[in-house]
């Protein structure tokens, strides 16, 4: 990271970020005023479960059991709801962390979450995408979109008017313009979840919760599935909007190789 932030054209701080880029990002960041601690939410990187733990944390919620739906917003401080001297405190004072995880794993799982569940994207952006890239979209119901259709929309995407289920991480918490204290990583999601807490002194009785039983996470056959069924062109093109992610945190481009998926 040092060395990738270290260029003389990333910026070196956040008010060195353009004025749109500044706005995605303090609006992703949520503050802890009890433990003092800033949160980078990522979504498709358990950041339900985080914003349950906050709400925990400062007794807008009762249990890390509720069955309740999560509310992204509520009872929740973003730095954007601070003053530009509250903003600048909390980033000199506060400890800061995020979570990442395989770019192109959380891809598959927004695509599989939003296009495989859920009405509202698949009316949203889903007829939208299938109107845009297959020849007989009329019968589609925006709920019938492939993976290649999703990656062909993200290629010809603006990456700063993304959706944040598919923004680029690197986009959403600006690792080099903020000093984070940790990075913690969705592979490692339990360990490095206790850490945070630890960190920020949270009671002992706090515990990262476990994943909900109805969800259904991308396995490793799933991603080796989805990856190899996928154009090796389209996967090769893309992978430039999300390399920011890919060097910074120090994850492998995946293998596409013909090799790869005939094993």
């Amino acid at each position: 990271m040092s060395r990738v932030c270290g260029h003389k054209t990333m910026p070196p701080s956040v008010w060195a970020l353009p004025p749109g880029q500044r706005r995605t990002l303090l609006k992703h960041i949520i503050v802890n005023e009890k433990y003092k601690f800033l949160y980078c939410y990522v979504p498709k990187v358990a950041c339900s479960n985080w914003k349950r733990v906050l709400k925990v944390l400062d007794g807008s919620l009762e249990s890390l059991d509720s069955r309740l739906k999560m509310d992204h917003q509520k009872d929740l401080v973003f730095l954007s709801d601070l003053s530009v001297e509250q903003i600048k405190h909390r980033l000199r004072h506060y400890y800061k962390f995020l979570f990442v995880r395989e770019p192109l794993e959380r891809l598959l799982s927004a695509y599989r979450n939003k296009f495989g569940e859920i009405k509202e994207y698949q009316q949203r952006y889903g007829l939208e995408i299938v109107r845009r890239y297959r020849q007989d979209s009329a019968a589609s119901k925006g709920d019938d979109v492939t993976f290649s259709e999703f990656l062909r929309y993200l290629l010809d995407e603006d990456v700063e008017k993304m959706n944040e289920h598919w923004m680029p991480i690197y986009n959403l918490c600006q690792p080099c313009a903020v000093p984070y204290d940790f990075i913690g990583s969705y592979e490692r999601l339990g360990e490095d979840a206790n850490h945070v807490l630890e960190a920020v002194s949270a009671p002992s009785y706090i515990r990262f919760p476990e994943r909900q039983a109805w969800y259904k996470p991308v396995t490793q056959e799933t991603f080796r599935y989805f990856l190899c069924n996928t154009p090796q062109g389209l996967v090769r093109e893309l992978l430039p909007k999300y390399i920011m992610d890919y060097s910074l945190f120090a994850y492998t481009l995946p293998n596409i190789t013909s090799e790869y998926c005939r094993q």
